[in-house]
């Protein structure tokens, strides 16, 4: 039973340990937890850990906005959402005026304007959600 628990302890341990491979001439594969001549070190590291470590890795050249040249940009992006939200809900009240004067007999045309008012409502709706994100 002792050997038991030291073994569970120990496990732990085994599990940060460096893997080696290493694959001899006649194609035999060894694994060792210790380095191995013509062996190299696995990376067994998660794939979505690697994936957020190489997110975080910046190149040294990359560009670098200052923190006025960002607010000069959300500035600009909060303008121009604005004016395609206006331009959006005046689209989608052109298309309810429309519904209210149609022929309620002419059903090609209600169904058109319908999708109209749902294109235009589903915009509106995404606009006003993306400007809410805004600082």
């Amino acid at each position: 039973m002792k050997s038991l628990c030291l073994l569970l302890c120990m496990l732990p341990i085994a599990a940060q340990a460096d893997i080696y491979k290493a694959v001899d001439a006649e194609g035999h594969v060894t694994y060792s937890s210790t380095p191995i001549k013509g062996g190299k070190r696995l990376n067994l590291m998660h794939p979505e850990e690697r994936s957020r470590e190489k997110a975080r890795d910046t190149p040294q050249d990359f560009p670098k906005v200052t923190e006025e040249t960002q607010k000069v940009r959300d500035g600009t992006r909060r303008k121009i959402l604005e004016d395609e939200l206006k331009t959006e809900e005046g689209m989608l009240s052109n298309a309810i005026q429309g519904l209210k004067s149609v022929n309620p007999k002419d059903q090609e045309k209600l169904d058109s304007l319908n999708r109209q008012v749902e294109l235009h409502q589903g915009n509106v709706d995404a606009l006003k959600a993306e400007i809410s994100r805004l600082k």
